[in-house]
Protein backbone atom coordinates (compact mmCIF):
# COMPACT_ATOMS: atom_id res chain seq x y z
CA UNK A 1 0.00 0.00 0.00
CA UNK A 2 3.05 2.27 0.05
CA UNK A 3 2.81 3.11 -3.61
CA UNK A 4 -0.62 4.65 -3.28
CA UNK A 5 -0.08 8.15 -0.99
CA UNK A 6 -3.05 10.91 -0.85
CA UNK A 7 -5.05 8.99 -3.34
CA UNK A 8 -2.73 8.68 -6.09
CA UNK A 9 -0.73 5.10 -7.20
CA UNK A 10 2.54 5.67 -8.52
CA UNK A 11 4.50 3.36 -10.05
CA UNK A 12 7.79 2.94 -8.77
CA UNK A 13 10.56 0.19 -9.91
CA UNK A 14 14.19 0.05 -10.57
CA UNK A 15 13.56 -1.19 -14.48
CA UNK A 16 12.34 2.34 -15.22
CA UNK A 17 14.15 4.70 -13.04
CA UNK A 18 13.43 8.52 -12.84
CA UNK A 19 9.84 8.23 -13.38
CA UNK A 20 6.58 6.63 -12.96
CA UNK A 21 2.89 6.06 -14.09
CA UNK A 22 0.38 7.84 -11.93
CA UNK A 23 -2.95 6.68 -11.70
CA UNK A 24 -5.72 8.19 -9.47
CA UNK A 25 -7.51 5.82 -7.04
CA UNK A 26 -11.19 6.35 -6.72
CA UNK A 27 -11.30 2.87 -3.84
CA UNK A 28 -8.73 0.26 -2.71
CA UNK A 29 -10.85 -3.02 -3.70
CA UNK A 30 -8.23 -5.52 -2.24
CA UNK A 31 -5.07 -5.63 -0.43
CA UNK A 32 -3.29 -8.75 -0.23
CA UNK A 33 0.48 -10.77 0.38
CA UNK A 34 -0.06 -13.72 -1.30
CA UNK A 35 3.07 -16.68 -1.54
CA UNK A 36 5.35 -14.71 -3.87
CA UNK A 37 4.13 -11.23 -4.09
CA UNK A 38 2.50 -7.78 -2.68
CA UNK A 39 -1.45 -7.70 -4.88
CA UNK A 40 -3.67 -5.12 -4.92
CA UNK A 41 -6.65 -4.22 -7.26
CA UNK A 42 -7.91 -0.53 -6.87
CA UNK A 43 -10.45 1.08 -8.81
CA UNK A 44 -8.86 4.18 -10.38
CA UNK A 45 -11.00 7.21 -12.22
CA UNK A 46 -9.38 6.69 -15.65
CA UNK A 47 -8.69 3.15 -16.70
CA UNK A 48 -11.32 1.18 -14.15
CA UNK A 49 -10.23 -1.48 -11.91
CA UNK A 50 -6.36 -2.10 -11.90
CA UNK A 51 -4.36 -5.09 -11.00
CA UNK A 52 -0.74 -4.51 -9.25
CA UNK A 53 1.31 -6.73 -8.67
CA UNK A 54 4.68 -5.96 -6.23
CA UNK A 55 4.21 -2.75 -7.28
CA UNK A 56 3.80 -2.43 -10.94
CA UNK A 57 0.38 -2.60 -13.49
CA UNK A 58 -0.19 -5.66 -14.72
CA UNK A 59 -3.30 -4.79 -16.55
CA UNK A 60 -6.16 -1.86 -16.13
CA UNK A 61 -9.40 -2.45 -17.59
CA UNK A 62 -9.42 0.02 -20.12
CA UNK A 63 -6.61 -1.34 -22.13
CA UNK A 64 -5.91 -4.48 -21.47
CA UNK A 65 -6.92 -5.62 -24.94
CA UNK A 66 -3.63 -4.19 -26.30
CA UNK A 67 -1.79 -6.94 -24.22
CA UNK A 68 -3.88 -9.67 -24.43
CA UNK A 69 -4.79 -9.75 -28.00
CA UNK A 70 -1.36 -9.50 -29.32
CA UNK A 71 0.54 -11.77 -27.20
CA UNK A 72 -2.23 -14.37 -28.19
CA UNK A 73 -3.03 -13.76 -31.68
CA UNK A 74 0.38 -12.98 -33.18
CA UNK A 75 2.09 -16.26 -32.52
CA UNK A 76 -1.29 -18.29 -33.47
CA UNK A 77 -2.21 -16.74 -36.31
CA UNK A 78 1.87 -17.13 -37.50
CA UNK A 79 1.34 -20.71 -37.48
CA UNK A 80 1.42 -22.35 -40.49
CA UNK A 81 -1.23 -24.99 -39.09
CA UNK A 82 -4.19 -24.52 -36.89
CA UNK A 83 -2.68 -25.09 -33.82
CA UNK A 84 -4.66 -27.51 -31.31
CA UNK A 85 -2.57 -28.09 -28.46
CA UNK A 86 -1.28 -24.52 -26.36
CA UNK A 87 0.92 -23.74 -23.08
CA UNK A 88 0.69 -20.33 -21.03
CA UNK A 89 3.04 -19.40 -18.66
CA UNK A 90 1.76 -17.05 -16.06
CA UNK A 91 -1.27 -15.31 -17.54
CA UNK A 92 -2.97 -15.69 -13.86
CA UNK A 93 -5.32 -13.09 -14.79
CA UNK A 94 -7.01 -15.51 -17.75
CA UNK A 95 -6.99 -12.87 -20.55
CA UNK A 96 -4.67 -14.73 -22.89
CA UNK A 97 -6.85 -17.82 -21.95
CA UNK A 98 -10.01 -15.48 -23.31
CA UNK A 99 -8.39 -15.08 -26.50
CA UNK A 100 -7.34 -18.71 -27.00
CA UNK A 101 -10.94 -19.38 -26.62
CA UNK A 102 -11.57 -18.05 -29.70
CA UNK A 103 -9.87 -20.77 -31.79
CA UNK A 104 -12.11 -23.89 -32.20
CA UNK A 105 -8.88 -25.76 -33.71
CA UNK A 106 -7.52 -26.01 -29.97
CA UNK A 107 -8.10 -29.33 -28.06
CA UNK A 108 -6.41 -28.40 -24.88
CA UNK A 109 -5.03 -25.55 -23.45
CA UNK A 110 -2.28 -25.73 -20.41
CA UNK A 111 -1.66 -22.70 -17.72
CA UNK A 112 0.96 -22.83 -15.70
CA UNK A 113 0.55 -19.89 -12.75
CA UNK A 114 2.65 -19.85 -9.80
CA UNK A 115 0.61 -17.87 -7.99
CA UNK A 116 -2.92 -18.74 -7.25
CA UNK A 117 -3.71 -15.84 -5.62
CA UNK A 118 -3.61 -13.89 -8.63
CA UNK A 119 -5.70 -16.65 -9.99
CA UNK A 120 -8.72 -15.57 -6.99
CA UNK A 121 -8.17 -12.20 -7.59
CA UNK A 122 -8.81 -12.23 -11.27
CA UNK A 123 -11.69 -14.33 -10.90
CA UNK A 124 -12.80 -11.89 -8.19
CA UNK A 125 -12.38 -8.22 -9.71
CA UNK A 126 -11.56 -9.00 -12.90
CA UNK A 127 -14.59 -11.35 -14.32
CA UNK A 128 -14.45 -10.16 -18.08
CA UNK A 129 -11.07 -10.91 -18.46
CA UNK A 130 -10.87 -14.46 -16.16
CA UNK A 131 -13.68 -15.99 -17.95
CA UNK A 132 -11.13 -17.71 -19.39
CA UNK A 133 -10.72 -19.79 -17.05
CA UNK A 134 -14.32 -21.32 -17.99
CA UNK A 135 -13.26 -22.13 -21.30
CA UNK A 136 -13.46 -26.50 -20.34
CA UNK A 137 -10.28 -27.37 -22.63
CA UNK A 138 -8.35 -25.29 -20.10
CA UNK A 139 -6.53 -27.66 -17.80
CA UNK A 140 -4.56 -25.63 -14.82
CA UNK A 141 -1.78 -25.94 -13.36
CA UNK A 142 -0.25 -23.75 -9.81
CA UNK A 143 3.31 -24.50 -10.34
CA UNK A 144 6.59 -23.21 -11.44
CA UNK A 145 6.74 -22.52 -14.98
CA UNK A 146 10.36 -23.27 -15.77
CA UNK A 147 10.09 -26.90 -13.72
CA UNK A 148 6.87 -27.51 -16.02
CA UNK A 149 8.25 -26.95 -19.56
CA UNK A 150 11.49 -28.81 -18.36
CA UNK A 151 9.53 -31.73 -18.33
CA UNK A 152 7.72 -31.09 -21.87
CA UNK A 153 9.07 -32.81 -25.10
CA UNK A 154 7.63 -31.77 -28.73
CA UNK A 155 3.81 -31.35 -26.77
CA UNK A 156 2.53 -27.83 -28.02
CA UNK A 157 2.27 -25.84 -31.22
CA UNK A 158 2.83 -22.67 -28.98
CA UNK A 159 3.85 -20.96 -25.74
CA UNK A 160 2.91 -17.80 -24.56
CA UNK A 161 4.50 -16.42 -21.91
CA UNK A 162 2.79 -13.78 -20.09
CA UNK A 163 5.22 -12.84 -17.00
CA UNK A 164 5.86 -9.96 -15.55
CA UNK A 165 9.04 -8.31 -15.40
CA UNK A 166 12.33 -10.23 -14.63
CA UNK A 167 12.23 -9.21 -10.99
CA UNK A 168 10.75 -11.81 -8.22
CA UNK A 169 9.17 -15.11 -9.27
CA UNK A 170 9.83 -14.26 -12.91
CA UNK A 171 13.23 -13.44 -13.21
CA UNK A 172 14.02 -17.23 -14.74
CA UNK A 173 11.42 -16.69 -17.66
CA UNK A 174 13.77 -14.00 -19.10
CA UNK A 175 16.89 -16.42 -19.24
CA UNK A 176 18.32 -18.71 -21.49
CA UNK A 177 18.03 -22.39 -20.17
CA UNK A 178 14.23 -21.58 -19.93
CA UNK A 179 13.77 -21.05 -23.98
CA UNK A 180 16.32 -24.13 -24.69
CA UNK A 181 13.48 -25.55 -22.36
CA UNK A 182 10.49 -23.96 -24.23
CA UNK A 183 12.48 -25.02 -27.80
CA UNK A 184 12.37 -28.61 -26.42
CA UNK A 185 8.52 -28.55 -25.46
CA UNK A 186 7.44 -27.20 -29.07
CA UNK A 187 6.05 -29.58 -31.54
CA UNK A 188 8.18 -28.34 -35.28
CA UNK A 189 7.00 -25.42 -36.77
CA UNK A 190 6.04 -24.46 -33.37
CA UNK A 191 6.06 -20.83 -31.95
CA UNK A 192 7.02 -19.27 -28.56
CA UNK A 193 5.71 -15.79 -27.87
CA UNK A 194 7.17 -14.17 -25.01
CA UNK A 195 6.47 -10.55 -22.74
CA UNK A 196 9.76 -8.90 -24.06
CA UNK A 197 9.92 -5.56 -22.26
CA UNK A 198 9.98 -2.11 -23.66
CA UNK A 199 12.57 -0.78 -26.15
CA UNK A 200 12.63 2.54 -24.97
CA UNK A 201 13.73 1.09 -20.91
CA UNK A 202 14.99 -2.18 -21.73
CA UNK A 203 17.53 -2.58 -24.90
CA UNK A 204 19.92 -4.09 -22.35
CA UNK A 205 17.82 -6.93 -21.64
CA UNK A 206 15.94 -7.39 -24.68
CA UNK A 207 19.24 -7.69 -27.42
CA UNK A 208 20.91 -10.59 -25.33
CA UNK A 209 17.60 -12.03 -25.20
CA UNK A 210 17.27 -11.84 -28.42
CA UNK A 211 20.79 -13.30 -29.49
CA UNK A 212 20.40 -16.08 -27.39
CA UNK A 213 17.34 -17.30 -29.19
CA UNK A 214 19.01 -16.64 -32.72
CA UNK A 215 21.17 -19.27 -31.08
CA UNK A 216 18.71 -21.56 -29.76
CA UNK A 217 15.85 -21.52 -32.68
CA UNK A 218 19.03 -22.46 -35.38
CA UNK A 219 16.71 -22.92 -38.95
CA UNK A 220 13.34 -21.51 -37.46
CA UNK A 221 12.63 -17.81 -36.73
CA UNK A 222 13.51 -15.04 -34.17
CA UNK A 223 11.72 -11.67 -34.57
CA UNK A 224 10.44 -8.96 -32.17
CA UNK A 225 6.95 -7.02 -32.21
CA UNK A 226 5.66 -4.53 -30.24
CA UNK A 227 2.11 -3.31 -29.09
CA UNK A 228 1.02 0.43 -27.49
CA UNK A 229 -0.79 0.71 -24.20
CA UNK A 230 -0.98 3.38 -22.52
CA UNK A 231 -0.52 1.97 -18.93
CA UNK A 232 2.75 -0.41 -19.32
CA UNK A 233 6.03 1.87 -19.20
CA UNK A 234 6.89 4.03 -22.09
CA UNK A 235 3.02 3.65 -23.41
CA UNK A 236 4.82 0.23 -25.19
CA UNK A 237 5.59 -3.22 -24.29
CA UNK A 238 7.13 -5.91 -26.83
CA UNK A 239 6.84 -9.41 -27.49
CA UNK A 240 9.82 -11.69 -28.12
CA UNK A 241 8.19 -14.70 -31.13
CA UNK A 242 10.32 -17.52 -31.83
CA UNK A 243 9.75 -20.15 -34.59
CA UNK A 244 11.15 -23.48 -34.17
CA UNK A 245 12.07 -25.08 -37.35
CA UNK A 246 10.23 -26.98 -39.43
CA UNK A 247 10.56 -30.92 -40.38
CA UNK A 248 10.84 -29.42 -43.96
CA UNK A 249 12.84 -27.00 -43.24
CA UNK A 250 10.57 -24.20 -44.86
CA UNK A 251 11.79 -20.83 -43.33
CA UNK A 252 8.86 -18.82 -42.13
CA UNK A 253 8.07 -15.26 -41.44
CA UNK A 254 6.49 -14.60 -38.41
CA UNK A 255 5.42 -11.00 -39.49
CA UNK A 256 2.65 -12.53 -42.22
CA UNK A 257 -0.58 -13.70 -40.58
CA UNK A 258 -0.85 -17.33 -41.87
CA UNK A 259 -5.31 -16.86 -40.77
CA UNK A 260 -7.56 -14.09 -40.00
CA UNK A 261 -8.35 -13.46 -36.15
CA UNK A 262 -11.04 -15.57 -35.15
CA UNK A 263 -13.07 -12.48 -34.19
CA UNK A 264 -16.19 -13.81 -31.93
CA UNK A 265 -16.32 -18.03 -32.39
CA UNK A 266 -15.10 -17.84 -28.60
CA UNK A 267 -17.04 -20.82 -26.85
CA UNK A 268 -17.56 -18.65 -23.65
CA UNK A 269 -20.46 -16.08 -24.80
CA UNK A 270 -19.23 -13.50 -22.52
CA UNK A 271 -16.27 -12.73 -24.90
CA UNK A 272 -16.83 -9.95 -27.26
CA UNK A 273 -15.29 -8.91 -30.14
CA UNK A 274 -11.61 -7.99 -30.66
CA UNK A 275 -10.81 -4.37 -30.23
CA UNK A 276 -7.31 -3.84 -31.04
CA UNK A 277 -5.77 -6.69 -32.92
CA UNK A 278 -6.21 -7.18 -36.96
CA UNK A 279 -4.14 -8.73 -39.69
CA UNK A 280 -2.57 -5.28 -40.60
CA UNK A 281 -1.62 -4.44 -37.17
CA UNK A 282 -0.22 -7.83 -37.01
CA UNK A 283 2.17 -7.21 -39.57
CA UNK A 284 2.77 -3.51 -38.47
CA UNK A 285 3.97 -4.55 -34.88
CA UNK A 286 7.23 -5.88 -36.40
CA UNK A 287 8.05 -2.40 -38.01
CA UNK A 288 10.26 -1.15 -35.18
CA UNK A 289 11.98 2.49 -34.82
CA UNK A 290 15.49 2.34 -36.48
CA UNK A 291 17.62 2.28 -33.09
CA UNK A 292 15.69 -0.38 -32.14
CA UNK A 293 16.23 -2.30 -34.88
CA UNK A 294 19.46 -2.07 -35.11
CA UNK A 295 20.09 -3.06 -31.55
CA UNK A 296 17.73 -6.00 -32.26
CA UNK A 297 18.41 -6.73 -35.65
CA UNK A 298 21.92 -5.60 -36.74
CA UNK A 299 22.19 -3.24 -39.75
CA UNK A 300 20.74 -6.73 -42.14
Amino acid sequence: MDAITKGWFAELSELWPGQAMNLKVKEVLHSERTKFQDLIVFESDAFGRVLVLDGVIQLTERDECAYQEMIAHLPLCALKSAPKKVLVVGGGDGGVLRELSRYDSLEHIDICEIDEGVINAAKKYFPKVACGFEDPRVHVHIADGVAFVKQQTAEYDAIIVDSSDPIGPAQALFERPFYTYMHNALKPGGVVCTQGESVWLHMDIIAPLVNDCKNIFVGGAVQYAFTTIPTYPSGQIGFVICGKAAEDGEKVDLSVPQRTPPNSSSKLAVVQPLKYYNTAIHSAAFVLPQFAHLAINGAD
